[in-house]
């Protein structure tokens, strides 16, 4: 596959390194090791008008959260929202890991963004991160008057494992288990965990996420509940009905063919799609900025479509 220049330098970076693989590691030594490339790779945060770390109750204690607010508004602004579900494998990841991703997001989009800290496995497995996720995302649209938000415009979205979280979530608002959506952004998510596609099955070693690490990740987080569409939302009977998408996908990706499939499955059950998908680029670009320079130019192009759908026509204030 023809791939970035700047995306090869990056994985020859990581070659250099000798950077072993997650599977290789234990959970600790897996989630020390990606927050030591997070670091490396990640661009400096954009500043923002305020952040603020709180927590909401949950259905076994409380979930942390953080709460971003755009750079030139007010306090006192009602405006669209966006609650931020990280990616990382339901494994790896915290509210610092995907915090500059959600600075940028705020600013492009000019929306709130509530970024969810959700527990994670090993030590929490399916279906903890979605009881967690369901619950801020409730607890959102519920507060929306007191968070400064209004509660006909707000959106779910991850990345990865928050992609498959923010799939989950928009089918949950479908059928009432949660209030009424206005968007979805799933960003290269995982949508089957069991593995049948060919992407799923033939991306070896040379980039971050292979089809070996994917394994690892369910293994840890959904083994024996691959087939509950609340871990695999592909095999729900129907997502006719869900919010307004936007997907992104790239090629060299072991979930490349399964966020594709998921794409065409919202456009042919009548659900309205923008898909963006980059054949050049690895799974977790997005959050390779300081070095890949199609991370912020992604970001940027999905933040222009959720701007559209979030606030009315006309100028934004």
């Amino acid at each position: 596959m023809a791939i970035d220049p700047d995306t090869k330098a990056v994985l020859d970076l990581i070659r250099m390194a000798g950077r072993p693989s997650f599977e290789t590691l234990t959970p600790a030594e897996a989630r020390e090791a990606y927050m030591a490339s997070r670091n490396v790779l990640q661009p400096p945060p954009e500043d923002v008008a305020e952040t603020r770390d709180s927590t909401i109750p949950g259905p076994l204690g409380p979930v942390g959260i953080r709460l971003y607010r755009p750079f030139g508004t007010a306090a006192s602004d009602v405006l669209p929202a966006l609650v931020w579900y990280h990616g990382g494998g339901w494994l790896l990841g915290n509210l610092d890991s995907h915090d500059g991703v959600c600075r940028r997001f705020a600013n492009a989009a000019r929306c709130r963004i509530i970024a969810v800290d959700y527990r994670m496995a090993p030590e929490h497995v399916f279906p903890a991160a979605v009881d967690d996720c369901a619950a801020v995302t409730k607890y959102v649209a519920n507060n929306a008057a007191t968070l400064g938000i209004d509660v006909s415009k707000i959106a779910v979205g991850g990345d990865s494992a928050g992609g498959n979280l923010a799939a989950v979530m928009a089918l949950m608002a479908r059928d009432g288990t949660l209030p009424p959506l206005a968007f979805q952004l799933l960003i290269y998510p995982a949508t089957d965990m069991m593995m049948t596609t060919v992407s799923s099955t033939t991306i070896g070693p040379g980039v971050p996420l292979t089809s070996a690490t994917m394994k690892w990740f369910i293994d840890y987080y959904a083994k024996g509940h691959e087939t509950d569409w609340r871990a695999s939302p592909a095999r729900v009977a129907s997502v006719a009905g869900t919010a307004p998408a936007l997907v992104l996908t790239c090629a060299i990706d072991p979930l490349r063919d399964e966020g594709i499939d998921y794409a065409r499955r919202l456009e042919r059950e009548g659900v309205r799609v923008v898909h963006l998908h980059y054949s050049d680029q690895i799974h977790g670009f997005m959050s390779m900025g300081r070095l890949i320079r199609a991370a912020d130019q992604a970001i940027d192009m999905m933040a222009r479509v959720l701007k559209q759908t979030l606030w009315p026509p006309g100028p934004v204030v």
